[in-house]
């Protein structure tokens, strides 16, 4: 059905077919049809896979935070058009909550009142090491969002806070109590290494500096020096076994 033109005047083509069999048309037919319909059947089978697998997803950790036989009972009783709205968002809420960053709100604050904090040093080795102003505001104060590991810590943490909340809060008998606290715990736990893990990051950066340029000739000497020292080292060390 494309035309054709002459690539030196531009004039089109009359090209004539031979007439094809009823057969050979009809399939012809069949074969545009199908090309054309089949981008929008991907796109709706990858739609509709990820949306049941949302759905699954929310069912697993309705049953995983609530309890299995009562998250069971809870998703037969409630309407069926209710869950299958609600339970695709609990990934989707699950993920916009990771992309949270409260952690760099918290790092400002750390670094803007650094030189207050010399008396925690006992405490925590490097907490209230003061930062250079200068280097301090050409920092990038927050990293980049990676989308898979957001994605996947996102989906783990369900697990995760379970797994915490029945180590550390086993006298707890609710199964719904004991999930939230255990995400609440390892939300606090995890978001204090991470800070602390990036304000020291970011200190040895700040921090850094660049050696002088030396010479063969200076080396040579640097090297002579040591080997000097080194001999009157081993004697005073032999006169204190003696002693």
């Amino acid at each position: 059905m494309g035309r054709v033109s002459c690539p030196q005047c531009g004039m089109e083509y009359r090209i004539v077919f031979p007439k094809l069999g009823p057969l050979v048309y009809f399939l012809q037919q069949v074969d545009r049809v199908l090309s054309k319909v089949s981008p929008f059947a991907a796109a709706g089978i990858v739609v509709g896979t990820a949306y049941w697998s949302a759905v699954t997803y929310g069912a697993v950790t309705v049953m995983q935070v609530v309890g299995h036989k009562k998250g069971l009972n809870v998703m037969e009783r409630a309407d069926p058009l209710f869950l299958l709205m609600g339970l695709p968002t609990i990934p989707v809420m699950l993920t916009l909550g990771k992309m949270i960053r409260w952690e760099d709100y918290v790092l400002r604050v750390w670094r803007k009142y650094s030189s207050k904090l010399q008396a925690l040093n006992v405490l925590v080795p490097g907490i209230g090491r003061p930062v250079p102003p200068m280097l301090a505001e050409t920092w990038s104060q927050s990293d980049h969002l990676s989308i898979s590991r957001t994605l996947c810590g996102a989906l783990v943490f369900p697990t995760i806070a379970n797994l915490v909340g029945r180590l550390m809060f086993r006298k707890v008998n609710s199964s719904l109590q004991r999930t939230v606290l255990g995400g609440i715990a390892f939300i606090v736990i995890k978001g204090v290494l991470k800070v602390y893990f990036k304000q020291q990051q970011y200190l040895i950066q700040v921090n850094r500096r660049i050696l002088n340029y030396l010479d063969k000739g200076d080396e040579e000497e640097d090297e002579e020096e040591d080997e000097a020292v080194q001999p009157d080292s081993e004697d005073s060390g032999s006169e204190e076994n003696i002693t």
